[in-house]
C-alpha cells in the first residue's frame, strides 16, 4: 500500500513539474482563398495554472502579403490536459495575400510569464504557423480587393435640384465591406462631370465600424468615406454620372459591382440683393490741439507701466512658474480629484487598468498592496470585489466584477482634526490640557 501511494505521488509530481507552456495555430477557412482576401491565422497560447504576464504576440513579415494583428479583444481559454489545468489566450492575425501561389508562414516566438509552484517564471514559446495556398481569381485589378457584404451609399448636404449659382454641394460617398481592411479598399471612380468645379477631400478610413444589417443584426467591417464638393458659377442643368464600384465577392467567388445612380443638378440664377451705399458719419467732434497731446501722453504712460510689469515678471519668472506648477499639481492631486479619477477608471476601464489604479491608491495611503488596503478598510463588500478582480486577472474569469459596488465602497480616508474635542479627558494631564482649571490669583 505504501509503495502504491509513493508511486502515485512520484507520477503526480513528475506531471506537475513537466507542465510547461505551449502554443498552437490554425487557419480559419483555408479553402478557396483568392488574392486580396483576408486570411485569419488564429494562435492559442497555454500556460499551466495562470499567466503572471500576458503573452506578447509579435508581428512577422511574409513576402507579397500584408500582415496585421487583429484589433479584436483577446479571448481567455481554459483547458485540462493530463490532469493539469492550463490557462490560454487566443489572438488572431490577418494576412492579405497579393498574388496567387503558396504562402508558408514562419515560426514566431511569444514571450510570456506564468506561475510555477507559486513563483513567477518567464518563458518563450515557439509556435509554428501553418501555410496556405492562394488560387488565381478572375479579377485582375492593379490592387486586388476581395471582401464580403460590400455596400455603397451616398448623401448630399442639400437638395441637388434646388441650387443657385455659386452654391457649394457636398457629396459624401461611404463604402462599407466586411472581412477586409480600410487601407486595402480602392478609391471611388467619380467619372466626368462637365460644367462643374470639383474638389475631392482626402478619404477617411476606419476599421471596426458597426453597421446595422437585415433585421436586428449588426455587422462589423471597414469603411472608406469619400467627400466631394461641387460648385458652379452659371445656371443650368448638370448631371453627376453613375458610379460603379467593382470588387470580388468572397461568398460568391465572383466579380461583382455596387452602383450608385446618376444625380441631376438644377442650378438657378442667384438673385441680386440690394446693395446700400456706404454712409459716412459727419457728426465728428471738432479738431482740437490738446487732443493728440493728451492721447500721446496716455499711450506713453501705459507703455511705461507695461514695460515695468514685463520687467518684474521676467525677473520673477522662475518663482512664478514654480508656484503655478506647484498649485496645479496640488489641485490636480487633491484627494477628491484622485478619488473621482479612480471611480471613473473603476466604471469604464479594463481589469488591468482597474488593478493598477487600486495599486496607486493603496501606495499613496501607505499600504504595501491592494489586499492590505482592502483588509484595513473593514468593508466586506470591498474585500469581496478585490478578491474577484484578482481572480479574474491571475486565475480565471469565472466570476463577474461588480464595478458599481467597488466604486461606491471606496471612500476618502478620515483625518482627525487637530484640536477636536474628545469625549473623555486625558489620563495624564499636560500643560496644554490640565486636569483642573488654573487657580485665580
Amino acid at each position: 500500500m505504501r509503495l502504491t501511494a509513493m508511486l502515485f505521488w512520484v507520477l503526480a509530481c513528475g506531471q506537475a513539474t513537466a507542465a510547461e507552456p505551449f502554443g498552437r495555430a490554425a487557419i480559419e477557412g483555408a479553402e478557396g482563398i483568392v488574392p486580396g482576401q483576408q486570411v485569419h491565422v488564429v494562435v492559442d497560447v497555454f500556460a499551466p495554472d495562470f499567466f503572471t504576464s500576458p503573452p506578447q504576440f509579435p508581428l512577422f513579415e511574409v513576402p507579397d502579403a500584408l500582415v496585421t494583428l487583429s484589433d479584436d479583444r483577446a479571448r481567455n481559454l481554459v483547458q485540462t490536459i493530463d490532469g493539469v489545468q492550463y490557462s490560454g489566450i487566443r489572438r488572431s492575425y490577418a494576412v492579405v495575400p497579393e498574388r496567387a501561389g503558396s504562402f508558408p508562414l514562419p515560426v514566431i516566438e511569444i514571450e510570456l510569464g506564468y506561475s510555477s509552484n507559486g513563483s513567477p517564471v518567464k518563458a518563450m514559446v515557439n509556435v509554428a504557423l501553418p501555410s496556405f495556398d492562394v488560387g488565381a481569381s478572375s479579377h485582375r485589378s492593379a490592387t486586388p480587393f476581395a471582401a464580403r457584404g460590400l455596400t455603397i451609399t451616398q448623401s448630399f448636404d442639400r437638395d441637388p435640384g434646388s441650387l443657385k449659382a455659386g452654391d457649394a454641394l457636398v457629396r459624401t460617398i461611404v463604402v462599407f465591406a466586411e472581412e477586409t481592411q480600410a487601407m486595402l479598399m480602392p478609391p471611388v471612380t467619380l467619372g466626368d462631370d462637365a460644367g462643374l468645379v470639383r474638389y475631392v477631400k482626402p478619404p477617411v478610413l476606419a476599421d471596426g465600424v458597426e453597421q446595422r444589417g437585415i433585421g436586428r443584426t449588426v455587422e462589423t467591417g471597414s469603411t472608406r468615406t469619400e467627400t466631394v464638393v461641387y460648385t458652379t458659377s452659371s445656371e443650368g442643368s448638370f448631371s453627376l454620372p453613375s458610379i460603379s464600384y467593382t470588387w470580388f465577392d468572397v461568398d460568391g467567388h465572383a466579380n461583382t459591382s455596387a452602383t450608385l445612380p446618376a444625380v441631376a443638378l438644377v442650378v438657378a440664377q442667384a438673385s441680386a440683393g440690394e446693395r446700400l451705399p456706404p454712409k459716412l458719419d459727419d457728426d465728428r467732434p471738432p479738431f482740437s490741439d490738446s487732443g493728440p497731446r493728451t492721447g500721446l501722453l496716455a499711450v506713453l504712460l501705459l507703455g511705461a507701466v507695461d514695460l515695468a510689469a514685463a520687467l518684474l515678471a521676467w525677473r520673477r519668472y522662475p518663482a512664478i512658474r514654480a508656484g503655478l506648477k506647484q498649485f496645479r499639481e496640488r489641485r490636480r492631486n487633491s484627494p477628491r480629484r484622485r478619488l473621482r479619477r479612480l471611480r471613473t477608471i473603476l466604471r469604464v476601464g479594463p481589469d488591468p487598468a482597474i488593478y493598477r489604479a487600486l495599486q496607486d491608491w493603496s501606495l499613496s495611503l501607505g499600504f504595501r498592496s491592494v489586499c492590505d488596503w482592502a483588509e484595513a478598510q473593514g468593508n466586506p463588500r470591498l474585500s469581496a470585489q478585490v478578491a474577484i478582480l484578482e481572480r479574474r486577472l491571475f486565475r480565471s474569469r469565472d466570476a463577474q466584477l461588480d464595478r458599481t459596488v467597488l466604486a461606491s465602497a471606496i471612500e476618502l480616508p478620515s483625518v482627525e482634526r487637530k484640536g477636536s474635542k474628545r469625549p473623555l479627558p486625558d489620563l495624564n494631564p499636560t500643560a496644554d490640557r490640565p486636569l483642573l482649571p488654573p487657580l485665580l490669583r
